[in-house]
Formats: C-alpha cells, structure tokens, sequence
C-alpha cells in the first residue's frame, strides 16, 4: 500500500466563492473542471487576466455587492437584488442612493453599532469575572 497523498480538490462553485467571483462569469474551462488547492493558490498569487477583468468590472456575486453597497445580503433581497451585478451597477446605486439602499445603510450602521455594544459589554463582564474570584 502507497502512501501517496492525493491532491485536495473543489468543485468550480467553490473555488469561484474563495476568489469573489460569480461563477457564471468564469470561463467555461474554469466552470466544467475541478479546482486543486495548488491550483487556487496559484489563481490568487497570480490571477489571469479573466480573473483581475472579473473582479474589476464583475459581474460580481451577491455578497460581493453587498460589502460593496455597505449592507447585508438580505438587505440586498429586501431591495429586490437577486442577481449579481456589475461594477457599473453598483455604483449607479451608490450614486442615486434609492430609499431602499439608504434604509438598509441605517440598518446595518445599527447592527454594528449593536455589536461593537455588546462586544464592550462582555469584555467588561470579562474583566470583572477575573476581579470575582480575588
């Protein structure tokens, strides 16, 4: 019996989510094969040309938008984005700021506000628990 260590592999789904990009913009190759772990890796320290075009321009996939409008990925469906957009899209929306964009902004400045709140409130428990014991 070999020990020998096959290559890690992924599906093209997968891969496409690692680099941040939608996979229906990919090539075809890229689409139909496997990706190895060596294979992203060399994707990420030395993206082609369709790669660096894709991630320029897009389309780009929902959670990229999101990050990109400054609002979660159901405040993109509360906005009626279901599908990927492009760069020019994007900042289309950030230049007319529609009603809806705005809200979901308020919503998400609240949420990490929210967080950064309780974050706060358990480090200072934190540190009156290690004071308990003495």
């Amino acid at each position: 019996m070999t020990s020998h260590q096959s290559a890690q592999t992924m599906k093209p789904a997968t891969a496409a989510k690692k680099l941040g990009v939608y996979l229906e913009a990919t090539p075809a190759e890229f689409q139909e094969g496997v990706v190895s772990r060596t294979e992203l890796n060399a994707l990420q320290a030395d993206p082609p040309e369709w790669l660096l075009e894709l991630r320029r321009n897009g389309p780009h996939p929902r959670p990229v938008v999101a990050a990109k409008l400054g609002i979660s990925i159901s405040g993109l469906a509360r906005g009626g984005i279901t599908d990927a957009l492009t760069t020019e899209q994007i900042d289309a929306l950030k230049r007319d700021l529609p009603e809806w964009l705005q809200k979901e902004r308020a919503t998400q400045a609240e949420v990490r506000k929210e967080a950064a709140r309780i974050k706060e409130k358990n480090a200072a428990r934190g540190d009156q628990g290690g004071q308990a014991g003495s």
